[in-house]
């Protein structure tokens, strides 16, 4: 016995069919198009638009919004700029450390400061103390989780290694996974239940910040020669104790930002609006004063409308920008545009990822130019149907 679909259901098929054919046939353009909380905008040479979608709908960024924050961070200090951390020896042989805020207090870094102190003609000190008020003693940051994950560290003043501790356990016995990172006494008790790795774990409260910046230091002290006796206090830097040591990172401005940029570093980006806030209104750093900065800065130089902005990584959902405003930032960037990483050949740009959102923003290299675009989709999308745009504009000559 034979059945057969009545002829409604059979024309049902068919056009499901010619749908799902026309969606393979679609550009991904169309595609990002039709898929509702989605803009795009593509900008020649000379400003103007050479492909749109929404382009003045406001959607979430996610972490493309670090490109305003290192616009922000450049225009303001340049790229040569040297962020600065200063060492006092006090009365009692104590040495302390006034936090500034530098994102960028590495190991390495640590090993110069200490070579220099060493050079100093230090024997023995009987502490260390740590000075936090640079920054508010709590600083919130909308978007950002209470977890150990790397990108989820916590601010500080004073913070060495991204406020990360990154250990792994062999043999029974746990281990720093950088030879130029001791073990110290915070590192042992994150990595207590530690199984396996490496793994990158965060500080997570931020009160351990500048300690284990100071327990870090006293073993790289100690490297040197250096008596240093465990005792770690903080506080203010007493009122006479002496400058000893005026210490430039070794990293400008620019490589940070170019670091931000490449790993998407949220430590890096809300530190540089805090930073920025904190030099404009003055200490203690909040991210009010930050985001009030990026705010006056924004009106005197784009004035743009109904955009929002909270934090400085684009951890938060809150955050509010338009492909246009993306693309006009970008505009003004472009001394810059050597610093974000190459994702493709003849792609420099920035990538935003949360949960159903993915962004992609930054400069298409055409006929020996370089055209800005920006691409934000707010809804759940293929993995690379962002990227499948950049490059149908790329070779689209």
């Amino acid at each position: 016995m034979t059945s057969h679909l009545p002829l409604r259901a059979v024309a049902l098929v068919a056009l499901l069919f010619v749908a799902a054919a026309a969606a393979d046939a679609a550009t991904p353009g169309q595609r990002v198009c039709t898929l509702g909380e989605s803009s795009y905008l593509l900008l020649d040479e000379a400003g103007e638009p050479l492909d749109a979608c929404r382009a003045d709908t406001l959607l979430i960024p996610a972490s493309t919004l670090k490109l305003v924050t290192a616009w922000l961070a450049l225009s303001h200090w340049g790229e040569d700029y040297r962020f600065t951390t200063d060492f006092f020896l006090d009365d009692d042989q104590r040495l302390w450390v006034r936090g500034s805020g530098d994102p960028m207090l590495v190991s390495e870094e640590l090993d110069r400061i200490a070579a220099a102190l060493a050079k100093s003609g230090l024997e023995s000190l009987r502490g260390i103390g740590v000075d936090e008020s640079r920054f508010a003693a709590t600083v919130k940051i909308p978007g950002r989780s209470a977890t150990d994950n790397p990108y989820d560290a916590p601010v500080a003043a004073l913070a060495a290694n991204f406020n990360t501790v990154n250990l792994a356990r062999k043999g029974g016995r746990l281990h720093s996974a950088e030879p130029q990172t001791p073990l110290t006494p915070i590192a042992l008790r994150l990595g207590a239940t530690l199984r396996g790795g490496p793994r990158r774990i965060n500080l997570r409260r931020a009160a351990d910040s500048a300690v284990y910046f100071a327990e870090l230091l006293a073993s790289k002290l100690r490297l040197r020669g250096i008596e240093v006796a465990a005792s770690i206090e903080r506080g203010v830097v007493p009122p006479h104790a002496k400058l000893l040591l005026a210490h430039s990172n070794s990293r400008p401005l620019g490589e940070i930002v170019r670091a931000m940029l490449r790993y998407s570093n949220n430590f890096i980006a809300n530190m540089l609006l805090l930073d920025l806030g904190a030099e404009a209104y003055g200490p203690p750093a909040t991210m009010e004063k930050g985001v009030r900065h990026a705010r006056r800065r924004i009106d005197e130089v784009f004035g743009w409308r109904d955009y929002q902005i909270v934090d400085g990584a684009g951890l938060s959902r809150d955050n509010r920008l338009s492909a246009r405003q993306l693309t006009e930032l970008l505009q003004r960037f472009a001394p810059w545009r050597s610093l974000l990483p190459e994702r493709a050949p003849g792609i420099r740009a920035k990538t935003g990822t949360l949960r159903g959102i993915r962004s992609l923003a930054g400069y298409l290299e055409v006929d020996g130019g370089w055209r800005p675009f920006a691409i934000l989709i707010n809804v759940p999308a293929p993995r690379r149907l962002h990227f499948g745009l950049a490059e149908r504009w790329r070779d689209l000559r």
